[in-house]
């Protein structure tokens, strides 16, 4: 990996369940704020973030288990994002921050890790920004705002979902433009809104964070089986993929935590990854042609993600929890990359407000 930008640091913390690289940025008695990278990702796309944060706060991201520089364990996705949560409450705890309440910020699956971290330490959260975050629901295979599965297996989530060629160009280290199955036209074609592109330095170093991804059955994808039913892969039990199929990933929970932390859910408009037209969801791909034996509408639709985001955070709301949706204009999946300025406003002022009091309805 790169080394940080100027203003960063990083170190590797050793907790009692996982060796966790960090980047870090401001003094250790500072407002904990902890940022959440997403999948095929690491902490490297908070860099300029951390670098940002104005004097006060405590920022760390850390590389999660199978990215970066953290050590690999094999990730059991039968508890859905509960090995990320677990790692993230050891990490907390070792850096002598158990019993203070941390600001949570997610990126992608990051987002909904956060949401999971919420869910089983309610108050060890002292507010959640969720940035583009995966459907509480997981990622595939559902129809409706209630994350109503389209097949009883779940098929068209986990591990079988990835694309072969895109994860053969990972594991060869592949930086080229040549192809667009390289992870650095993956991240322009997607991560981004077209035509951004980030500065060549700061490109190179996002492209050296997706070839971090550690490939396997037991980290990125995962393993899968097959199925009889349409798109006939099925969720395996190991690895990320799998860890975000609605099989494991159900975190309509989220709703029933009550007064909970307040939410800020920052998203860009174009984001063609989260969606209700994700461009990387089986169901609106069969609804497009783009992949063969399509059902229909009324067995597979596409998965209404923002929607189910939207529906979850309502019911939040009207249990006593207070949430904020952002949408910034022109931009796809990564707002802290290509809009950062809106993006730190946004951030800044909820982190402010928050230490005002001034607290969501």
């Amino acid at each position: 990996m790169a080394a940080p930008i100027e203003g960063v640091t990083g170190r590797v913390v050793a907790t009692p369940r996982l060796a966790t690289h960090l980047l870090q940025r401001g003094p250790e008695d500072g407002v904990p704020v902890i940022f959440v990278h997403g999948n095929v990702s690491s902490s490297t796309f908070f860099e300029d973030t951390l670098a940002a944060l104005p004097g006060g706060y405590r920022g760390m991201a850390p590389d999660l288990r199978g990215y970066g520089d953290s050590e690999t364990k094999p990730l059991d996705a039968t508890r859905g994002l509960r090995d990320f949560s677990d790692d993230l409450q050891a990490l907390v705890d070792t850096l002598g921050l158990e019993g203070q309440k941390v600001h949570l910020v997610g990126w992608s699956a990051g987002g909904t890790l956060a949401m999971q971290y919420a869910i089983d330490r309610p108050d060890g959260v002292a507010s959640l920004t969720i940035i583009d975050p995966m459907s509480p629901y997981g990622f595939g295979g559902t129809k409706d705002v209630a994350g109503t599965p389209c097949w009883p297996d779940y098929a068209g989530s986990g591990g079988g979902t990835a694309n072969p060629e895109f994860i053969k160009r990972i594991r060869e280290g592949d930086r080229s433009e040549e192809d667009p199955n390289s992870p650095r036209n993956v991240m322009n074609a997607f991560y981004f809104k077209p035509p951004f592109r980030a500065p060549k330095d700061r490109e190179e170093a996002y492209v050296s964070s997706m070839l971090s991804t550690k490939v396997g059955d037991d980290s990125y994808p995962g393993d899968m089986t097959t199925s009889e039913n349409w798109p006939n892969v099925a969720p395996g039990t190991g690895g990320m993929n799998n860890a975000i199929s609605p099989k494991y990933c159900d975190l309509g929970g989220f709703a029933r935590i009550g007064a909970g932390p307040d939410v800020l859910w920052i998203h860009g408009s174009d984001d063609q990854i989260v969606s209700d037209t994700s461009l990387l969801d089986f169901g609106f791909l069969g609804q497009i042609g783009a992949v063969p034996g399509w059902p229909g509408q009324e067995v597979y639709p596409p998965q209404p993600m923002v929607s189910q985001i939207r529906a979850v955070l309502d019911k939040y709301a009207a249990q006593g929890g207070g949430y904020r949706e952002e949408v910034i204009p022109d931009c796809g999946h990564t707002p802290h990359v290509e809009k950062p300025e809106i993006f730190r406003r946004l951030l800044l002022d909820f982190l402010e407000a928050h230490a005002q009091g001034e607290y969501l309805p």
